[in-house]
């Protein structure tokens, strides 16, 4: 099945692959008829001093050399495209499979495996795809062409040369098997230090704020020995194995030599079938030295192909059931119908029998103290994620058999912390509607209190916003995602806590936006400054993952519960 798969990617440029074969197959036959042409010159050519066949015999030799050189570089030059092409499809497939899995398995997943799983094991596959049935071919070819005019040539000597080979396959299949298990823990330590980078630069105002420089250095000294380690082992076994396979590469000449020399002493071979058989092993050792890198290029491109497999195998547990159809939607009322969720399917329950409808057109709010289950609750609405039990209703339509495309597109966004991609203010815009204009986006900066700042910048839209919108304040970032938010122009909005952690004055900026932005739309709030929900249509309170209380918000003051705690807790009182 897994090499099935593996023969897929050839099949768009299989005229390619048999290219790159024929080339191989006639440089690898071209270099079999060299050590013939020259037994037929020492034994019959040269003794009868015939000089017009001799020439003959020197111009086929150097016409072989020519057209070995052109196969030599069709090899090398489409074999290698070849490469490229297949790494290239893989490479799409795997961030394609990627784009469509879940959110469960990326809060289970570690970055830098899958930036290994993209890179490095994507190359050593490809690697092994272009070279594997060349070197394996080639290697066939001299080795069955080359033995057939020895044994033709003399029997005797042609069983005495292959006195090494079955050594070489016995010790070559035992150490292959020990090789691709190295290879596979090399593999795995890489992703590891590429998910330890990758984290600690992705955190290092944090690691420099609080002095932990040490503390990363050793986290990183741990996981780098390891690395050190698995390659140290993985050198020890391939310098075991290459030097003995170097070994019996090197007794081809000295059994063929001795056992020519034994035979022509005893007049049972001519001279000629020495050299002859000596240039013969001098072709044979090539495709040995090809099968030697086959054998360890196949173990790592096995290894490496199984750990791409295993991505793409994985399958989202959120997937369009069969005959989906698009969401449409009137009013965009939100009903929870008990609704149960636990992540990863554990026993600990984060939602518990959510119950509630939110009008179409209204604004509510969610609030609750931290880890209550708010965020997780408005997460299940564009289903990054589906509950156990229960039913989520957008206008009647139970979101599980509507496509999850047409209900992401519907609904709008906007969290705590924004997450904007390393390119210009227009790239990040875009995400919002890639037709945009730039008209467009200016109002949409203008709705979103943005559109001064953008057009007091030197380069405007064009302006860099650095990695994860470093160069912008908390603020500005915010904003930014608003307008992204008003270029989508969906139906529901979700608010996710998105002003906890700004000023009082990008606060009151963001909330006017926001106001804008809610206008006839079905908006969801979180929030945890209870001044920013006093106005909402209705407020519910979630406790320990149920709904504890809802009503408006003076109301719930009145009742003196789980709100007014909360209310009092932050000193609004």
């Amino acid at each position: 099945m897994m090499l099935k798969r593996f023969i897929s990617y050839y099949r768009p440029y299989k005229k390619l692959f048999f290219l790159d074969m024929c080339a191989a197959v006639i440089g690898s036959l071209l270099a079999i008829l060299f050590p013939q042409l020259t037994r037929e010159l020492l034994r019959t050519y040269i003794p009868d001093q015939n000089w017009s066949m001799m020439i003959y015999i020197f111009v086929l030799m150097f016409a072989i050399y020519v057209v070995q050189t052109l196969t030599t570089y069709i090899r090398v030059r489409w074999g290698h495209q070849l490469g490229v092409y297949m790494e290239t499809d893989m490479r799409q497939d795997l961030f394609s499979h990627l784009q469509r899995l879940s959110f469960g398995y990326y809060d289970q997943t570690k970055t830098g495996h899958l930036m290994s799983r993209l890179t490095n094991d994507l190359f050593m596959i490809t690697e092994t795809a272009h070279h594997g049935p060349e070197d394996l071919l080639i290697s066939v070819v001299v080795i069955i062409g080359a033995y057939s005019f020895m044994f033709s040539n003399n029997v005797k000597l042609a069983l005495v040369s292959l006195i090494p080979m079955p050594f070489m396959l016995v010790f070559g299949i035992y150490y292959g098997r020990q090789l691709k298990a190295s290879f596979r823990e090399v593999r795995s330590t890489v992703a590891d230090v590429n998910s330890l980078v990758e984290n600690s630069i992705q955190g290092v105002r944090e690691v420099q704020s609080f002095t932990s420089e040490s503390f990363e250095k050793q986290k990183f000294k741990h996981v780098n020995t390891i690395f050190k380690d698995a390659r140290s082992n993985q050198y020890k076994m391939m310098a075991r194995y290459e030097s003995i396979m170097m070994f019996f590469r090197e007794i081809y000449y000295f059994v063929t030599v001795v056992g020519g020399a034994i035979l022509i002493y005893y007049k049972a071979i001519p001279v000629y079938d020495l050299v002859t058989f000596i240039l013969y092993v001098g072709v044979v050792l090539p495709p040995i030295d090809r099968l030697i890198s086959f054998t360890e290029q196949l173990q790592q491109g096995m290894a490496a192909f199984e750990r791409f497999v295993e991505v793409m195998d994985i399958q989202s547990d959120i997937e369009d059931v069969e005959g989906a159809v698009d969401l449409e939607i009137t009013e965009g009322e939100v009903t929870f119908n008990n609704v149960t969720f636990s992540y990863n399917n554990s026993s600990e329950e984060v939602l518990k029998e959510i119950d509630f409808t939110i009008k179409g057109g209204s604004t509510a709010a969610i609030v609750g103290e931290s880890g209550a289950g708010k965020s997780t609750l408005v997460s299940l609405i564009p289903r990054f994620y589906e509950p156990q039990k229960g039913q989520i209703l957008i206008d009647g339509q139970d979101i599980k058999n509507v496509k999850k495309k047409s209900l992401r597109k519907q609904i709008g966004f906007v969290q705590q912390n924004i997450f904007l991609f390393d390119g210009s203010i227009r790239e990040n815009l875009k995400y919002g509607k890639t037709d945009a204009t730039d008209s467009e986006m200016l109002e949409a900066l203008e709705l979103a209190n943005l559109g001064p700042f953008v057009r007091s910048l030197p380069d405007g839209l064009d302006t860099e916003v650095g990695e994860r919108g470093t160069r912008l304040s908390g603020g500005q970032k915010q904003r930014i995602s608003i307008a992204r938010v008003f270029l989508k122009n969906p139906k529901i909005l979700i608010f996710d806590e998105a002003t906890s952690s700004l000023d009082t004055e990008s606060e009151s900026q963001i909330q006017e936006a926001f106001s804008r932005l809610a206008e006839g739309r079905t908006a969801i709030v979180i929030a945890h400054r209870l001044t920013t929900v006093r106005n909402s249509d209705v407020i519910h309170v979630i406790e320990q993952g149920k709904i504890a209380e809802s009503g408006k918000h003076d109301k719930l003051l009145e009742q003196d519960g789980h709100y007014g705690r909360l209310y009092k807790n932050q000193q609004l009182w």
